[in-house]
């Protein structure tokens, strides 16, 4: 119960259709070395923004349900820290369970609500996960790489070994649409919800960051009348 404050995780469907602006690294290999992020290419496939901005149209009513517990369920968990420290002692917690109540239905609604939602995600992105394969041979075929290795195992590397914009752009090439209705009793494989949890991430991360340089901008000047 003191991790009452927490952000609630279905905030991030708020965030699901965002564009992420990345770095584009050169497209060359070198000696037969490459690397690549499997997490960006999924998360920079053009079948993938389309379908997230499909879904969000799909569940727009949802999506703005979700919003709406989410600001609600902010107040009522602030409403527990009497002493406006972030942080909920089982007095505070215990002092109001009629609260503590509510919080727990509300979490529950919105996850029951975003349920929907994440299982189109996931079949947006196991689609592309089952070409990806595909798609990376293909690089690896084109440009005779004889080794691929994740970024983060490369201590040193020379510009241009990176091959991740290729391996999207064979994505986009092969895979330009995925569909959004998921087929009666389709589950979710177990890597499809570990990619949809790190895309999740980065895109909550970047909505985050969106949200404070737009809290930054000075507001804008009012209009002067004219006499």
């Amino acid at each position: 119960m003191k991790k009452l404050l927490k952000p609630v995780l279905a905030a991030s469907i708020a965030a699901a259709t965002l564009a992420v602006p990345m770095a584009a690294p050169a497209s060359a290999q070198v000696n037969g070395i490459a690397t690549s992020n499997p997490t960006a290419v999924i998360l920079r496939a053009a079948a993938r923004s389309a379908g997230y901005s499909a879904i969000q149209t799909t569940y727009a009513a949802q999506i703005q349900q979700i919003n709406q517990l989410n600001t609600e369920l902010t107040t009522l968990q602030r409403s527990l820290d009497t002493n406006g420290d972030q942080q909920l002692t089982d007095a505070e917690i215990q002092a109001n369970p009629t609260v503590v109540q509510q919080i727990q239905a509300k979490e529950a609604q919105v996850q029951t609500t975003s349920e929907p939602i994440a299982m189109a995600q996931y079949y947006v992105i196991e689609q592309l996960l089952n070409d990806y394969g595909n798609a990376r041979n293909q690089v690896i075929q084109n440009k005779s790489i004889s080794l691929m290795i994740s970024p983060d195992a490369l201590q040193y590397g020379p510009d241009g070994i990176d091959v991740t914009n290729d391996i999207i752009a064979a994505v986009d090439a092969r895979l330009p649409t995925v569909a959004t209705a998921v087929p009666a009793g389709w589950q979710p494989r177990r890597d499809t919800v570990q990619m949809h949890q790190a895309v999740q991430q980065i895109l909550v991360v970047a909505a985050q960051q969106a949200a404070a340089r737009q809290a930054q901008q000075p507001a804008a000047a009012p209009a002067a009348s004219g006499r």
